[in-house]
């Protein structure tokens, strides 16, 4: 006859375990001896490495109990039911692995493989850093709202940025991220700026806007007047050339 102990020892596991099976009713709890002292026979053996095995391989302990008392078919069948659910459990694992990836790789978290290239190509004309984490955001917001869209955006930006005026123009916006709002130098931005609008105007073409709603642009400005501290004034600027606007930039409309 063994004590807890022992027992305990014989399957592998700890005295806490036996306690708990017992307690879940898993394990006969056997009376105590003169000594005031439980003790374990060999069946108690065998059926807490039964336990333990079921255990370890991940089947429920609320399934255990079915288990030891099935026939031969409903074993079978048991298994194969919890085999299926971790199966289903592996899955979902790996799909948190990979999303735990995506957390790693940071542009990729929450954007498509278009534009994680197109913020590559920022990167690659020397933006700062601050700059790149504003487009980040605003895409992600974009993402978010319109996926079906994010292709037809992209491809513009893409298109946009073999435009030597238009790389130009993001490195003096990549530049102003640091002057003071009433800084001189705004002027002569907003003015290539409105070059570059009053051109795409004339030639008509597609828009990158059409499909954004006024309260998502809103947004999207919001996420612009952050990231720049001259960003409310060259604003102002651009009202006094008769555009108004930065996400959906458009003719104010005459008097």
């Amino acid at each position: 006859m063994l004590t807890i102990g022992q027992l305990a020892t014989y399957a592998g596991v700890s005295v806490r375990a036996v306690r708990h099976y017992h307690a879940k009713g898993l394990l006969p709890e056997p009376q105590r001896d003169r000594s005031g002292y439980r003790r374990y026979d060999a069946h108690a053996v065998v059926a807490l490495i039964k336990i333990r095995t079921l255990a370890d391989a991940g089947v429920p302990l609320a399934r255990v109990h079915d288990l030891l008392t099935a026939t031969h078919e409903e074993f079978e069948q048991g298994v194969l039911d919890i085999d299926k659910r971790l199966r289903a459990e592996i899955c979902e694992r790996q799909r948190h692995r990979e999303r735990i990836a995506q957390l790693a790789a940071g542009d990729s978290l929450a954007l498509p493989p278009e534009a994680v290239a197109y913020l590559d190509r920022l990167r690659s004309l020397g933006l700062p850093g601050p700059m790149i984490d504003g487009e980040r955001d605003a895409w992600i917001l974009v993402a978010a709202q319109l996926p079906q869209q994010m292709s037809f955006y992209m491809r513009l930006k893409q298109e946009q940025l073999d435009d030597p005026a238009t790389v130009d123009l993001y490195r003096d916006l990549a530049e102003a991220i640091g002057w003071d709002a009433d800084d001189p130098r705004l002027v002569p931005v907003r003015d290539r700026l409105v070059a570059l609008l009053e051109a795409a105007d004339a030639a008509g073409g597609e828009s990158d806007d059409d499909e954004i709603s006024d309260e998502l642009a809103e947004l999207l400005d919001s996420v612009f007047l952050e990231s720049m501290p001259v960003a409310r004034r060259l604003m102002e600027l651009l009202e006094e050339r008769g555009w108004r606007g930065w996400t959906k930039l458009e003719r104010i409309p005459s008097a």
